[in-house]
This record gives C-alpha cells, structure tokens and sequence, in this order.
C-alpha cells in the first residue's frame, strides 16, 4: 500500500474527503490550522464543499444544518475553539445527528499556549455542552490513526446517530509520518427516515428538532438516547494492551502519551521491572471492563497525561478504586520524555519489594 509523508493534520483532512465527508466548516486557529487549509484546497477539487466560517460559533452551526439532511459533515478546531463549539454539540446531540468534531488540543485555560496538552478530557467525556448526552470520543496516538480512525468516527456516528470526536493533540497534528490510506469504502446508511433532505411527496417531511416544551416528552427523549448509549458502551469499546499479562505496574495513558509511556515500559522491561501499559482508544465510552481485566494482577496503576489528570477518574472507576492509583503528568504545553515517566515507574517498584 503506497504511503506519503503527511502531518498528522493533513492525513487526517484527507482520510476524511476518502471516507465520504461532503461539508467542512472551520476557522483558524493553532495547531490545528493545517487541517482547514488542507480541506480548503482539496474539498473544492473534490466534489465537496469548504467554508470558512466568521467563527467558532457559525462553523458548528452550519455542520449542524449539513449534517441534518444526512451528508456527512465535519468541523475542527484546538480547545478555546472547542469551547465555542460545545453548545451546539449539544443541540447536535440533541437532534440525534451525526457529525465528526475534531479538537486538536492546545494547553490551557483561557488561550492558555499553541503547545500540545490532554486538558480537554473531562469536556469531551464529560461535558460537552448542556444537558443529558454524551458523544463518541476517540484518541489516536500516531498520524495513521489520525488517517484511519476518521472513518471509524464517520461509521460509528451514522451508525448510532451521535456526534463523534477525534481527539488529538498538538503533537500529533503537527507531527510527520508516513501514513497509508485505505481505498475501502464504508456504508454509507439509509439516512431517509430522519435526514431533512427532501421528501418528493413519496413520504412524510423529515422535521430536525431539540425543542420539546412537554416534558414528559423531552425525558422519554432523553431516555430513549440513554438506552442507545448502553448499547454503544456495550459494543464499541476499544483498547490497547501491552505486556500487561504478568504486570505488576500497569500505566494507564491515552494518545501522544501512551506512545511515550511505552517506550518507558519497556525501558523498565529491561531492567526487569514487571510492567505493561493500557491504552483506551475510546474515551466514550470508556473500556473498564477490559482495563478491570488487565489491571487483575497488578499491585499498582500509574496514570499519566498531558494534564494534571482527568482520565484518572475514570481510572479508579474502572477497577472500583481496589488498586492505588498514582499519577505522573506534565501540563501547560509541556511534555514529558520517557526517561521521566520510567524515573516513576522504578520509584513505585521501589516501593513493592
């Protein structure tokens, strides 16, 4: 399979004209720009359709209306933008739509640095825009996945009529490797019983909604959307487990930082140190089954970030706080060298004989 040498932004624009995204609407901002100039080359030369939008604000909307007549849509930007962004998530979550939202995370609060951070965990997972709803989020770790894993975002949102997220990073937007793209195309699904894409007097009109003033109505909604995301919990989890069958440390890391935390692990694997690593893929919904399994003979979890720790929670719930629970993570941009992260590990073995 032929391979090119693409930021990790740039193979992710396109992965996403190849899996059948018609609509991008986006607007500028670090580090995750490269993406938008990429669709706005590309996307007209390609029978889609590229707008700049005066905002955060119009650029989510407008995927909102794309995506209501059943094309497949997508919008991007870094966490400031993303914030902006998250109200009408929400309303896309609540008109059962689906669409890609892709953060490229920078450090914060505030405008916070243009440098690499994992600080958006709790908003994706957690609270992205008001109300009952939760959306797919998942988290490549190198520019292939950010290539293969729009796709899976696309199929997956179509699937369960949910807004999917990738989300990334600064260092994976901005980073270079070879990345191959797949030539195999995926379903497209019978959207005509919800999309609002023309009726031609063959069926009843398609009415796109949030609003329902009744609320006996609005929580049998809500509800109906709770029973869906206990089947995607149930079904679409996804992970990675390294050397974690005879860990006696297991680290716990997601993204960029599960590529350092490994070449940590297995720095310790030579000097003996029992250790292994798990890597949700998912973040939503969360593999706790699969790190409770893992986690099963191990003595300690170490948990590391580009943040002062977020997925740590969801750490603790996956193993019903049985285990301790450390942390070791770098924030503001910075990020840690595999030196440091094996420096916690050998002071944790220290500590088990």
């Amino acid at each position: 399979m032929e391979k090119y040498l693409m930021k990790g932004n740039e193979a992710l624009g396109e992965a996403a004209i190849r899996a059948g995204c018609k609509c991008f609407f986006g607007y500028p901002i670090t580090p995750q720009t490269e993406l938008s100039a990429y669709m706005a080359k590309q996307m007209p030369k390609r029978g889609g359709v590229f707008l700049q939008a005066e905002s955060e604000l119009a650029a989510v909307n407008m995927t909102l209306g794309a995506a209501s007549t059943g094309i497949r849509a997508m919008t991007s930007s870094s966490s400031p933008g993303i914030s902006l962004k998250t109200e009408g998530v929400s309303y896309m979550a609540g008109c059962d739509l689906p669409a890609v939202i892709v953060n490229v995370q920078r450090g914060g609060p505030g405008l916070g640095s243009i440098q690499p951070s994992q600080a958006d965990y709790f908003q994706a997972t957690r609270a992205m825009g008001h109300g009952d709803a939760y959306i797919i989020v998942l988290a490549p770790n190198s520019v292939q996945e950010m290539a293969d894993f729009v796709g899976l975002a696309f199929d997956l949102a179509d699937k369960y009529r949910i807004p999917a997220m990738l989300l990334a990073d600064g260092l994976l937007g901005q980073m270079m490797e070879p990345v191959s793209f797949s030539d195999e195309k995926t379903d497209f699904v019978n959207k005509d019983d919800w999309a609002a894409n023309g009726h031609k007097n063959k069926r009843e009109h398609n009415i796109v909604n949030s609003l329902y003033l009744d609320a006996p109505t609005l929580e049998s909604k809500v509800q109906a959307r709770f029973e869906k995301y206990k089947i995607i919990e149930q079904n679409e989890r996804r992970c990675e487990k390294y050397m974690c069958d005879d860990a006696d440390i297991l680290v716990t890391a997601y993204g960029a930082t599960a590529r350092i935390a490994k070449t940590a692990v297995d720095h310790a694997r030579q000097k003996g140190i029992k250790v292994g690593l798990f890597r949700p893929i998912t973040l939503y919904p969360f593999p706790r089954q699969e790190l409770a399994d893992a986690a099963k003979g191990a003595k300690i979890i170490l948990d590391t970030e580009l943040s002062m720790g977020q997925m740590i929670e969801d750490v603790k719930l996956s193993t019903n706080c049985t285990l301790p629970v450390e942390f070791y993570g770098r924030t503001g941009g910075v990020v840690p060298a595999p030196e440091e992260i094996l420096a916690k590990i050998e002071q944790l073995n220290g500590g088990l004989n």
